[in-house]
């Protein structure tokens, strides 16, 4: 899930042998466990669109075509799945972006231009329903036109400075659960290609994720909302069993999102 969206790790909340595993029930199953992420072998990945569409408008697009158009003047404004997005211009060097859901902050930003304006630094925090955060600092360049903030953006690195836990347990038999515990979040799954709506409480109404086993080893998880793809993530675990690696595809994006955790 697109991390400005929902909260950047994907937003976000990005997750899922041998197939014996399967049919001999799921404590076997290989991708069982509690897995850390390493920011040091991970490769997160952004790029975003910002347009100008009018006096102090501008309409924002961070993943496919899903866009919204907010003034800059601070005000909490209708913004994508039911949040509100707010843009304060602090100088026309530094902007502050404040994304809430039911009225609660699940992401504040800082965006600042370099003198040349080619280049974005963005310090986002993203705010987990625990009452915890996720901690990133994003360094964009221009990649297209515009001018100021306006203009196509992809980034070049990013440092991590926050720890992201998911956990992975059987369901129903050959299903898997995917836990986010700092976002109180669950997914539980039945690799039918049906769509299972998860719970947590800063999710936007209607999301749901299918999926498929592609092999023993690897899965397929599809992340939507009303039916519109959000998200694919094809997750996969190394052949030892210590690492498992997630790889997400936004539409719009030219580049995948690369997470590796480590067994706990």
């Amino acid at each position: 899930m697109d991390m400005r969206s929902f909260g950047r790790l994907g937003a976000v909340c990005l997750f899922t042998a041998t197939m014996c595993a399967a049919a001999a029930g799921a404590a076997t199953d290989p991708m069982a466990g509690t897995w850390k992420m390493n920011p040091a072998k991970s490769k997160l990945t952004d790029e975003m669109k910002v347009t100008e569409a009018g006096p102090n408008t501008y309409m924002l697009n961070f993943s496919g075509d899903n866009t919204e158009t907010i003034v800059a003047n601070g005000t909490d404004q209708p913004g994508l799945f039911g949040s509100t997005f707010a843009i304060t211009v602090l100088s026309p060097h530094r902007w502050k972006m404040v994304r809430k859901t039911g009225g609660t902050v699940t992401i504040s930003a800082i965006w600042e231009l370099s003198d040349d304006g080619n280049t974005l630094t963005d310090h986002f925090t993203g705010y987990r329903a625990d009452g915890s955060t996720t901690d990133l600092l994003y360094k964009y360049t221009r990649i297209d036109g515009g001018s100021g903030f306006a203009g196509t953006w992809e980034s070049t690195e990013e440092q991590v400075n926050s720890s992201f836990e998911m956990q992975i347990e059987t369901y129903a038999g050959d299903g898997l659960s995917f836990i986010n515990p700092a976002q109180k979040m669950t997914k539980n799954i039945k690799f039918d290609g049906k769509d299972y709506t998860a719970e947590g409480p800063n999710l936007p109404a209607g999301y749901a994720t299918s999926g498929r086993r592609l092999s023993a080893q690897s899965v397929e998880l599809t992340d939507k909302i009303n039916g519109k793809v959000l998200d694919m993530q094809q997750v996969e675990v190394a052949p030892d069993g210590k690492s498992l690696t997630i790889t997400t595809q936004i539409p719009g994006r030219r580049k995948p999102n690369i997470q590796v955790f480590e067994r706990e």
